[in-house]
């Protein structure tokens, strides 16, 4: 949705809470039709520009944006009505994530169900992949979340995952892969324990780290450094979790494009000699054009040969879970080499560290959306063709169906 039907929305909620107020932007005429609503809720504080002096009305808001707005409004909630407070507790609701991660704590949804809070997701997913080497997949993975608030700075998560094959396992364990500890302390906050490292959305590196992380977020930038050990993964002879780790990230979002970059190394003599790499680093561009989006990411180590890879693809999406009928649809040509994760991927019924072998790589175009079929239950489809591979395993034409629920 763009910036300006946001914030008209927005406004609603403090009518009468402010006087008229000045033009704090360049690009917002008095003629626009939403010069008051940006005008009233810039000079309460509500919304802020960008350095150049300009709004940026017409730009899609993201989600980190829009908390950000949340956040603001929940600070002025003792001057507004009782409707306009029902209102704002559902967003703080939908919200509730971001609005964790900017250190804001939600009382009103916390008064109603104490100071333990649950969500979480479910899937069941199928890959077709024919080849004798690695075969196709029938999936199930339910992951439960539930996290407490211990003050107005502090909250301690964790999350209750159960994955099971369906064609191959009789049984299945469930297990909490995340444990931690968050505090904030202004723009800052730092975390401690058993928590998830996110990257992007391609081939990159994303698992759970063990250790802590040390965050900073105002406005459009964010940093975080963290130390600590990852978990093991399934292809024993690249064993991250045996090595000590330092992971630096870093992203400034321009409105016209958001930039990200990661940065992993490993300590100890040994690490390279047992992985054939001790660093890792990787790079995110986006750049929105409406409801369009062009995105590009790239991924390499120091391995002695260059085991990189790289997507690069045009997108389209009006997707929320909690609206049928919207969905998101993207192409896309991937490069991918040795070392990458293709976890979660078309490819993912092959041992996902280590598929591809040393210095060789797979290339190959990309088709992947989803579609809301019911509020919070969703349809996503991947399908893989023009496959060229310089190893067998691989296979052209191979897709994946999965059913996505949240709740």
């Amino acid at each position: 949705m763009k910036k300006i039907m946001v914030l008209a929305a927005a406004a609603a909620l403090t009518a009468g809470v402010s006087a008229l107020a000045a033009n704090p932007f360049s690009d917002v005429s008095t003629d626009d039709w939403a010069y008051q609503a940006v005008s009233d809720l810039s000079d309460q504080g509500v919304v802020e520009g960008y350095p150049d002096g300009t709004f940026k009305g017409e730009r899609n808001i993201t989600r980190y944006e829009l908390a950000q707005i949340i956040a603001r409004l929940m600070a002025k909630e003792d001057q507004l009505n009782a409707e306009q407070r029902a209102t704002l507790d559902k967003l703080a609701g939908e919200y509730a994530d971001e609005l964790a991660n900017l250190g804001v704590r939600v009382s009103n949804l916390e008064k109603k169900v104490g100071n333990i809070s649950w969500s979480g997701d479910a899937k069941m997913w199928y890959i077709n992949n024919s080849k004798e080497t690695s075969g196709d997949t029938w999936k199930g993975r339910m992951r439960i979340k539930v996290r407490g608030q211990v003050n107005d700075s502090t909250y301690v998560q964790g999350r209750f995952k159960n994955q099971m094959d369906f064609k191959g396992d009789n049984s299945s364990n469930t297990t909490m892969d995340w444990l931690y500890v968050n505090h904030s302390f202004g723009d800052a906050n730092v975390t401690l324990g058993r928590m998830p490292v996110t990257i992007y959305d391609g081939f990159m590196f994303d698992s759970t780290l063990k250790g802590a992380i040390l965050g900073y977020s105002k406005d459009a930038f964010h940093a975080s450094a963290g130390y600590g050990r990852f978990l093991s993964n399934q292809y024993e002879s690249f064993d991250t979790s045996k090595y000590d780790a330092f992971i630096g990230q870093a992203g400034y979002n321009f409105g016209a494009a958001a930039l990200d970059a990661t940065y992993i190394k490993f300590a100890g003599d040994q690490a390279k000699s047992a992985m054939g790499f001790d660093s890792i680093w990787s790079a995110h561009l986006a750049i929105p054009m409406d409801e369009f989006r062009l995105f590009g990411e790239y991924w390499d180590s120091n391995a002695k040969k260059a085991d990189n890879s790289w997507q690069a693809g045009l997108g389209y999406s009006n997707f929320s879970s909690k609206k049928p009928g919207t969905f998101d649809l993207n192409v896309a040509y991937n490069k991918v080499g040795s070392n990458a994760n293709l976890d979660g991927t078309t490819y993912d019924a092959a041992d996902f560290w280590g598929a591809i072998e040393k210095d060789k790589s797979i290339k190959y175009w990309s088709v992947f959306g989803d579609v809301a079929l019911m509020k919070n239950v969703s349809l996503h489809g991947e399908y893989v063709f023009d496959l060229d591979d310089q190893q067998d395993g691989f296979d052209d034409k191979a897709w994946t169906l999965a059913l996505n629920y949240k709740y």
